[in-house]
C-alpha cells in the first residue's frame, strides 16, 4: 500500500501487526457485514498515520474489497493518510493531531456508560502522543469516572518522526504515571500475540478502573533494514524496497507455519 502510494507511514503500522492481528480476529465484537451494528466495540486509532494497518485489517476482515487497497493516499480514496468516518466501513474516528483520539475515546465511553450500553471502546495511541498535554487531561477523566469500559492500548516503539522519543521528550516512567493518574496498567510483549490477548482478557473484567496495556513493539517489526530506525516512521519503500521487505516477511511467515 505505502509503496504504491509513494507515501505514508510504514515502521508503525508493521510493529502493531500483531496487536491488530489479535483484536480483530479474536478480541473485538464486530461484524464486518454490518458496520454500524450498535452493539460493536468502537477501535479509535488516535496515532491515525499508522492506519495502514487499520486498512489491511479491515479489509482482511471482509469490509470491502483487497482492490481498495491499492488506492491508499489518492485523491477520492476513502483509504485516506489518517482515517476519515464515514469515508470507509469500520472507521470509527477521523484522526489528525495527534493526542485528539485519547480524549475522543474517553468521551466515547463515557457516553456508553450513561447510555447503559455494554459495548467496549479500545483506544490505540502512541508513545509520542503522550508528549500531548491533553493526554493527561483525558485519562484523569478516564479515572474520576471509572471507565472500565475504556482499554487504552499504547504503542511504545520507541520512534517518532524526529528520532527517538526519549531523547525528542522522555516519556518514563510511563506505567508509574498512568498508576499515578488511576489507570489500571499492564505490560505486553506486543509481538506476541497469546499474551497480547490474555491481558486484553484481563482489562474485561477489570471492574471501576480504565485499563492502559503498554505493548511493547520493535518498528518495522520483521523487515530488518526498517527496524527500530526513526527513518522508517514516514518513509515509503521504493518498488525494489518493497519487494525486499515482503520477501523478508513471507520468510518469517513460512518459519511460523514450522
Amino acid at each position: 500500500m505505502v509503496t504504491t502510494a509513494g507515501s505514508g507511514h510504514v515502521a508503525g503500522a508493521l510493529g502493531m501487526a500483531d496487536v491488530f492481528s489479535a483484536l480483530y480476529f479474536y478480541l473485538l465484537r464486530h461484524r464486518p457485514k454490518d458496520p454500524f451494528w450498535d452493539e460493536r466495540d468502537r477501535l479509535i486509532l488516535s496515532c491515525g498515520h499508522i492506519c495502514p494497518i487499520l486498512y489491511a485489517s479491515l479489509e482482511l476482515s471482509g469490509y470491502f474489497a483487497k482492490e481498495k487497497l491499492t488506492t491508499l493516499r489518492q485523491l477520492g480514496s476513502g483509504l485516506a493518510g489518517h482515517p476519515v468516518k464515514e469515508k470507509l466501513p469500520g472507521v470509527e474516528y477521523s484522526s489528525g493531531s495527534l493526542g485528539q483520539g485519547v480524549s475522543f475515546a474517553v468521551g466515547l465511553a463515557l457516553a456508553a456508560k450513561i447510555d447503559g450500553k455494554a459495548w467496549r471502546t479500545v483506544c490505540v495511541t502512541s508513545d509520542g502522543e503522550q508528549q500531548e498535554g491533553q493526554v493527561w487531561e483525558a485519562y484523569l477523566l478516564a479515572a474520576k469516572y471509572k471507565l472500565d469500559n475504556l482499554v487504552f492500548i499504547l504503542d511504545r516503539n520507541n520512534i517518532q518522526i524526529d528520532g527517538h522519543v526519549d531523547e525528542v521528550m522522555p516519556c518514563d516512567p510511563l506505567r508509574q504515571k498512568y498508576e499515578s493518574f488511576g489507570l489500571f496498567v499492564l505490560e505486553v510483549d506486543g509481538h506476541n500475540i497469546e499474551d497480547v490477548i490474555d491481558v486484553y482478557l484481563k482489562a474485561m473484567v477489570l471492574h471501576s478502573r480504565p485499563t492502559m496495556i503498554i505493548a511493547h513493539t520493535i518498528p518495522g517489526k520483521g523487515v530488518e533494514f526498517m527496524q527500530n530506525s526513526p527513518l522508517w516512521h514516514r518513509k515509503a519503500p521504493s518498488t525494489e524496497e518493497g519487494e525486499e521487505a515482503l520477501r523478508q516477511l513471507r520468510v518469517l511467515d513460512k518459519k511460523a507455519l514450522i
